[in-house]
């Protein structure tokens, strides 16, 4: 599927002893994952994200806090998902345009499908609306 949709994660354990959630390679994370990493304290009124990848996959959770994402693909299809649960995760496929808001002290984890690589980053919007 070559746009962003939601996943749902199974929430284990109980209220008085606390939960865990898994997310494993090819079974419930579309990719093998070859990164991860994770963004915090971010002040709500910045605005993330502003770039597209060429090749690189991901699922993004909001493991504390609600994280809004705007993503448009080179058709002009636009969503808007919101994270705010640690059993939701965003896939995003590769050539999604993003813009990431974040709410008071909201941590975003990332589970990415290849190491880090600026070149296949869009970092300027009318370059990504231009490839083909």
């Amino acid at each position: 599927m070559n746009k962003p949709y939601i996943l749902e994660f199974n929430k284990i354990g109980a209220s008085q002893l606390g939960f865990i959630t898994v997310a494993e390679a090819h079974k419930n994370v579309p990719f093998d994952i070859k990164r991860v990493y994770w963004t915090y304290y971010t002040p709500q009124d910045v605005i993330r994200g502003g770039h597209a990848h060429k090749e690189l996959q991901q699922v993004i959770f909001a493991v504390s806090g609600t994280i809004g994402f705007n993503t448009e693909d080179l058709k002009g299809n636009k969503n808007n998902f919101i994270l705010d649960s640690p059993e939701k995760g965003l896939y995003i496929p590769k050539l999604i345009w993003r813009d990431i808001q974040f709410s008071h002290n909201a941590v975003l984890l990332c589970l990415a499908s290849e190491l880090y690589d600026e070149n296949d980053y869009f970092r300027n919007y009318n370059e990504f609306i231009k490839w083909k």
